[in-house]
């Protein structure tokens, strides 16, 4: 391809809305247009890198066994409904209605439609188990689209789903659909974590991440350096500071005028803030929730709300407490009545704790678990930290920012048993499909990408992914010879079977070497006097330092063995 005639420019200054690198060098390069907030239009660059994603991808789906397919972007809003994924998506579902007034739904994912297909071509254990895949457009109504192709609202996945008789085949088929995930990041270049996820929306009772670690990335990820386990922040355990056993105490009253924080409450006191209990309200689907925690530890609302099982869950207003003849500010767990209560599991273990006194400018000292108060649910639903223990070693957690580029789930028969895919077993028994889905959204993997490939001229393209392989660049193109000799070496790479990008133009030397390492193609290669002269070619790898020359005679075979080395 001919700069020339290559549709998208490069931009040197740095656009004011990009907030990431993978935004401001997607912008840069000419690779994606911004047509609206979190809607982007694909230009040539662009591309040519996500379809040779998608082809990575397309491979290892179909070496694992997956059969491509294509569902609707339409679907119909009662398919959801019989589900009710519509409230667990809420506003995030994109809806409208056709000319009927029949109301329908832009698809951000396909577990219904595929549920539904299957249930009318599945009858039989012989049927099964089946991988089926697609490569297709999803919508969602993110409230915030942001970092360019990192959350956006219309996007390109890869969508398979898992179709077993029991959970031994899931569990087979999951380890499959982990190994092909791998593989297609190491064939992209990318180094990823595989860490443990909450399912979200989309259900299901395990689920992994793969993480691309990146200061820039939405996601927090917990790790252990002496194990394997990595989680994210959403569904990260610890092994919680143990508080020092004691004698259980004697309930005893407190003034603390003025007081009403935890960290003015251990001062007050001169007690540390994990000998406290801290008081939170929600509101769940319309319901009060009170919850207790440790003083030293923050909730975690994820946990809480899939504990809960609940669709919504916020803070709850000074109203709606004290309409439950709650003190707000001083409430206490001790004798509350009429309101669900949720602890978590660091109360249970410790003794004597500083709670609110039910009543203003009052604390109580000395309240246990079980002899003072109990709970309709004790879980874990505190927030992970760095430098807590590993619950799993001895070893520290840390915590990084990662980026989303994979998420596997293990369905179970949700969705089975709600749409009627059951098949009949070798005893004649009718049985619920066992599911999985595996999704990889190809847009973000590409941004990704660029977040841990690059510097700051521009874009280092690992080799497999990168639009084009060479970068010609013809210096002094009036220079007849070197024109000529340029032309004749690009038909001499592209007659050898590699992608060339030309640059044609007639430009100075550095916005030629500026554009190549902002485009970021993994070898450039100029033709100039001063290379004719030694009868050679300049060579120079996007990800390393110094040039060299290589002999003009056998020139095409050269390079195409050092791209492809």
């Amino acid at each position: 391809m001919r700069i020339s005639e290559l549709f998208g420019k490069t931009q040197r200054e740095i656009p004011a809305e990009a907030d990431t690198a993978s935004h401001q060098l997607l912008l840069r390069t000419g690779m994606v247009s911004q047509v609206a907030a979190g809607v982007y239009a694909y230009q040539p660059m662009g591309w040519r890198v996500l379809r040779k994603i998608e082809s990575i991808i397309r491979d290892e789906m179909d070496k694992a066994g997956g059969q491509e397919l294509s569902m609707p972007v339409l679907q119909p809003l009662g398919l959801w409904q019989e589900t009710k994924r519509d409230q667990a998506f809420g506003k995030g579902l994109f809806t409208l209605a056709d000319r009927r007034q029949r109301p329908l739904v832009l698809g951000p994912t396909h577990e219904e439609v595929i549920t539904r297909m299957v249930s009318r071509n599945v009858q039989s254990y012989r049927d099964l188990p089946k991988l089926l895949y697609q490569i297709q457009v999803k919508f969602r109504d993110e409230p915030r689209p942001k970092g360019g192709l990192m959350r956006v609202r219309e996007f390109s996945m890869k969508d398979l789903y898992s179709f077993d008789i029991d959970e031994a085949g899931l569990d087979q088929s999951y380890q499959e659909m982990l190994r092909a995930y791998q593989n297609i990041y190491d064939r992209c270049g990318l180094p990823t974590l595989l860490v443990e996820a909450d399912s979200g929306a989309i259900g299901g009772k395990d689920s992994h991440e793969f993480m691309v670690i990146a200061q820039s990335g939405e996601e927090e990820v917990v790790y252990c350096d002496s194990c394997k386990y990595a989680a994210n922040v959403e569904k990260a355990e610890s092994a919680k500071e143990k508080i020092k056993a004691e004698k259980p105490l004697p309930i005893e009253e407190v003034a603390t005028p003025g007081v009403t924080t935890i960290e003015d409450l251990a001062a007050f006191l001169e007690v540390p803030q994990s000998y406290t209990m801290k008081t939170l309200f929600y509101i769940a689907d319309g319901e009060l929730v009170f919850v207790v925690i440790r003083g030293d530890l923050e909730v975690n609302e994820v946990k809480l709300k899939n504990v809960l099982h609940c669709y919504e869950l916020r803070l709850a207003n000074e109203d709606e407490v004290t309409e439950k003849g709650i003190v707000a500010g001083s409430a206490s767990p001790v004798g509350v009545r009429g309101v669900k209560v949720v602890a978590d599991d660091s109360v249970t273990p410790g003794m004597n704790f500083v709670a609110g006194g039910n009543k203003p400018d009052t604390h109580i000292k000395n309240i246990n678990y079980d002899r003072d108060f109990q709970a309709d649910m004790v879980v874990d639903i505190a927030l992970v930290r760095a430098g807590e223990g590993c619950p799993h070693c001895e070893g520290k957690l840390s915590v990084a920012h990662g980026i989303e580029v994979g998420h596997i789930f293990k369905l179970g028969t949700f969705f089975s048993e709600t749409l009627d895919a059951f098949f009949i077993d070798e005893k004649g028994v009718s049985r619920p499909i066992v599911m999985g889905c595996y999704g990889i959204g190809l847009g973000r993997l590409l941004a990704a990408t660029i977040e841990q490939n690059h510097d700051d001229k521009g874009v280092i393209w690992p080799r497999p992914i990168a639009p084009y392989q060479i970068y010609l660049c013809p210096l002094y193109r009036e220079d007849t010879k070197v024109a000529e000799i340029a032309e004749k070496l690009y038909d001499e790479l592209e007659a050898a079977g590699l992608e060339v990008l030309f640059d044609d133009r007639v430009e100075s030397p550095g916005v030629k070497f500026n554009d190549a390492d902002l485009l970021g193609i993994p070898v450039r290669v100029a033709v100039s006097p001063r290379t004719l002269e030694k009868d050679s070619v300049e060579m120079k790898k996007r990800a390393g330092k110094d040039a060299e020359l290589v002999p003009l005679i056998g020139a095409s075979t050269s390079l195409k063995e050092i791209v492809e080395s």
